[in-house]
């Protein structure tokens, strides 16, 4: 069942000549901007009874009222799950992800992911869109989330990750000993056919999409790299080094062919063939909390896969230099 949302108020003279869109963000700073364009063009918006575009200008003293629905998932099932609680207030959740972990309901998980784990932790998430989450990480990516536990938070964070003003690092390791750190702005699209894929596409295509990557050690045939994201496309980071031919290992999806050291132990490369999943794990989460103003960061201590994958690469270049 939606959240049904009735709102009322008066544009104030000093507004007039300015966008409607603009204006009603200012008379309700609880929903984004964003949400308010959807709800003027979809005719949920009415100024003294009639219909108008986001862009008009008001003239002040016009009578707004809007009658609208807020999706929930209240249709989701809450199921005791285990979450890592990295940090908690009355608007904001953080957790650290593990891996093997879903994020929302689909086809083929309706059950066992974060959605129906968040619902039982913390049932009044029901009544926000997509329970809280504002973004999301891939199944097997591990690392640091954030959940907005009120409708307020909700939008603000919405706004500010669509202002690039969360800040996100990650760490991962890749196939190929990349020179040094760059950043790359490729635009990314649905691939043309697998629509589960997503592909570099060219400029004004798709969505633009900026990584900021970096260099932490060089070994055989593969890199430890920190990755900053300026924007937040779906599956970016792992289409973005496989674009640069550097693909995250472990990615079945966008790895390619695996890239082996030569004369390397059988063991070690066992553990290379066999690692489950992409080596990608979301370190570092800063923000300013929405409410407080307050400029908030937490960090994520790699997962004991990656770790201990690490150290076999480690062990491997310092045996190649005997």
């Amino acid at each position: 069942m939606n959240q049904k949302i009735e709102l009322q108020a008066e544009i104030p003279l000093e507004a007039a000549g300015k966008r409607l869109d603009q204006v009603l963000a200012q008379l309700f700073p609880d929903y984004s901007r964003s949400r308010l364009q959807e709800w003027i063009e979809k005719g949920f918006v009415k100024i003294n009874g009639e219909l108008k575009r986001a862009r008009d200008k008001v003239k002040g003293g016009e009578q707004v009222e809007i009658l609208a629905e807020l999706e929930t998932v209240s249709s989701w099932t809450a199921e005791d799950l285990p979450l890592e609680i990295i940090f908690e207030d009355e608007d904001l959740l953080v957790i650290n992800k593990p891996t093997d972990f879903v994020v929302h309901p689909a086809a083929g998980h309706a059950g066992g992911t974060l959605v129906n784990a968040l619902l039982h932790y913390a049932p009044q998430l029901a009544e926000l869109p997509r329970a809280g989450i504002v973004h999301r990480l891939d199944k097997d990516t591990t690392g640091l989330l954030v959940i907005a536990k009120t409708i307020f938070a909700h939008n603000k964070l919405g706004a500010a990750l669509q202002m690039r003003e969360v800040e996100r690092e990650y760490e991962a390791i890749v196939q190929g000993v990349m020179p040094a750190g760059g950043t790359l702005t490729a635009w990314l699209d649905r691939h043309s056919h697998d629509r589960k894929k997503r592909t570099v596409v060219e400029a004004g295509r798709g969505k633009e999409a900026i990584t900021h990557y970096r260099v932490i050690q060089k070994f055989r045939a593969h890199s430890h790299l920190q990755l900053k994201l300026e924007t937040g496309r779906t599956h970016q980071i792992r289409v973005h080094m496989a674009h640069l031919n550097y693909p995250i290992l472990g990615d079945r999806t966008y790895g390619g062919r695996l890239r082996l050291p030569p004369n390397a132990e059988p063991g070690f490369l066992q553990m290379l063939r066999e690692f489950p999943r992409q080596a990608l794990h979301a370190k570092r989460l800063s923000l300013i909390h929405p409410r407080t103003g307050e400029s908030m960061s937490w960090e994520s201590p790699l997962p004991s896969d990656m770790q201990a994958l690490l150290l076999a690469l480690k062990a491997d270049l310092a045996r190649s230099q005997k």
